[in-house]
């Protein structure tokens, strides 16, 4: 079979794009089984992982993504806008703002385009944060879980527990350069309090209203941005009053804008998408 694709990315978080409205694919190759192809750097295309185009019965479009090792979490930020940015400019959708259906809920992306209809950047209202640790899931005693304390091979680690739909564990550090990110990234990430795994975001506040951020994502290791990731840390930085409620998030890959309206408790993150190539791939 044979597979058109658009590789693209969010300030480095990186993914094969396909359409599958159809159903072609999924009848064809299993997603996880695909996923774990396309998204090899050396036997594949290359990326953290695959985004589907989806039809949805009841939001205008439908989303899935699955993570280099095939597994499929519930969102991602930096996919989302790329995915925002792909229906739109294909013209799968003419409205700059929709709906889509996705493992986290309804998610909903704003775009603005310039003279020539071409998305500039675009907006993702992500939702309501969850705190409450069952839901997250995190396994703890308090509501919410702020600066909790969890005990990783023998030491103590201080986090905040934040779910986007996804899971997140954030950390505060003074050096965010200097965190062993693989070792113990991977050490959090299955931690036997989280028993959905979870991501880890290691946070360096510069300022009230900037934070640098590095990510190990579950599934996928370390990657270059997160938008859901980069949305918990903000909140996690203002339940530990680290920062106000608006705050640039250095990523390695690039910056994101994270707003947390307080008034209807949503989050929403402001970034780029960008198309890297198109091409076809034999499955």
């Amino acid at each position: 079979m044979e597979l058109a694709f658009t590789k693209m990315h969010g300030i480095g978080n990186d993914f094969v794009m396909l359409d599958d409205r159809d159903g072609g694919i999924m009848a064809d190759t299993p997603y996880p089984e695909l996923a774990q192809r396309l998204c090899s750097r050396r036997f594949g295309i290359g990326a953290d992982g695959i985004i589907l185009i989806l039809e949805s019965a009841t939001r205008d479009i439908g989303f899935r993504i699955f993570n280099s090792d095939g597994s499929e979490p519930e969102m991602c930020g930096n996919g989302m806008r790329c995915f925002a940015r792909l229906v739109y400019e294909k013209g799968i959708l003419t409205k700059k703002r929709f709906t889509v259906e996705t493992l986290a809920g309804t998610i909903v992306p704003e775009l603005t385009v310039n003279d020539a209809d071409k998305v500039t950047s675009i907006c993702v209202d992500m939702g309501e944060p969850i705190l409450e640790p069952g839901k997250i899931p995190f396994k703890s005693d308090n509501s919410p879980a702020v600066n909790e304390t969890v005990e990783v091979n023998g030491k103590q680690v201080h986090l905040t527990a934040v779910s986007m739909g996804n899971p997140h564990a954030v950390i505060f550090v003074d050096d965010v350069d200097a965190v062993d990110l693989e070792n113990q990234g991977r050490e959090i990430e299955t931690h036997e309090r989280f028993p959905e795994k979870v991501n880890v975001e290691f946070i360096q506040p510069m300022n009230d209203h900037e934070l640098k951020m590095r990510v190990w994502e579950r599934g996928a290791g370390e990657t270059l941005a997160c938008g859901t990731g980069a949305c918990a840390s903000l909140v996690a930085s203002c339940l530990n009053g680290h920062s106000g409620e608006n705050a640039l998030i250095h990523l390695a890959g690039g910056d994101l804008t994270i707003r947390w309206d307080r008034k209807s408790n949503h989050i929403f993150k402001t970034g780029p998408a960008t198309l890297s190539f198109t091409g076809t791939v034999e499955i």
